[in-house]
């Protein structure tokens, strides 16, 4: 609970990482390898090259490595976190740690047969009210995040999203044709269900997605709606209601 913030906002603040990654030595979010591993073992390959979107202090890559993962790229943007992370894990020569901005991936074109994420879009997420129509700003963001991950796939290889947020609400996020990619999805847990998205690069969108995508750019580009307001009575009627 002491790392739990005064404001959800503070999920975004890179100064409220560095200060929560100086003490706290791990954190999963939607459960730890063991939870999700029968569903990465049937997209992800052990020798495939990853990159850890987000890793934070997470285990996940270190887990994957003892499985038998044998490349594993991590970024985060709080340089405390890859500092602490690369020293924890100095002898596992097959993990590497860069501190890097999701928006602006230092790589070339096309490196990746895997890019993976558990979490970290939902955190850039967090100031959103509306599930159904997320800021300007937010998804902005989001989609400067996901053109970099296309950008660094390799042609029929795989983003894979880790989240708490189901299908209805996160295709909207995903389906754009201009991200080069289908979309298939999972889910895991039994109390409460998490979900794991698949995104194939190279593929085009189902049908439905398409058609989403669709109604999307309508509903973006339809003129608001004017409301009416009746004018303010002049009477003060509330006083005169017998209650």
């Amino acid at each position: 609970m002491e790392y739990f913030p005064d404001s959800n906002a503070n999920y975004k603040d890179v100064n409220y990482w560095n200060e929560r990654y100086r003490t706290e030595e791990s954190f999963e979010w939607f459960g730890d390898f063991t939870k999700l591993k029968h569903l990465l073992k049937q997209h992800v390959g052990t020798e495939e090259n990853i990159l850890m979107l987000g890793c934070g202090n997470s285990a996940l890559s270190y887990d994957m490595y003892q499985a038998g993962y044998t490349s594993i790229t991590n970024v985060d943007y709080s340089s405390v976190c890859v500092e602490s992370m690369a020293e924890r894990h100095k002898d596992c020569t097959q993990l590497s740690w860069l501190c890097m901005d999701a928006r602006r991936l230092a790589f070339p074109d096309g490196v990746f047969d895997v890019v993976l994420e558990k979490g970290t879009l939902d955190a850039m997420l967090v100031e959103e009210s509306d599930p159904w129509k997320v800021s300007e700003n937010a998804a902005r963001l989001l989609h400067q995040v996901l053109l970099e991950v296309s950008r660094v796939l390799k042609p029929g290889d795989r983003f894979i999203s880790v989240t708490f947020a189901q299908p209805h609400f996160r295709k909207r996020l995903y389906a754009r044709a201009e991200f080069n990619w289908s979309i298939m999805h999972y889910h895991y847990g039994r109390s409460f269900h998490y979900f794991l998205y698949v995104l194939t690069k190279g593929e085009e969108l189902s049908p439905e997605d398409a058609a989403l995508e669709r109604r999307l750019l309508m509903e973006a580009e339809a003129p608001p709606t004017e409301v009416k307001f009746q004018e303010a009575d002049s009477e003060d009627f509330l006083n005169n209601i017998g209650l």
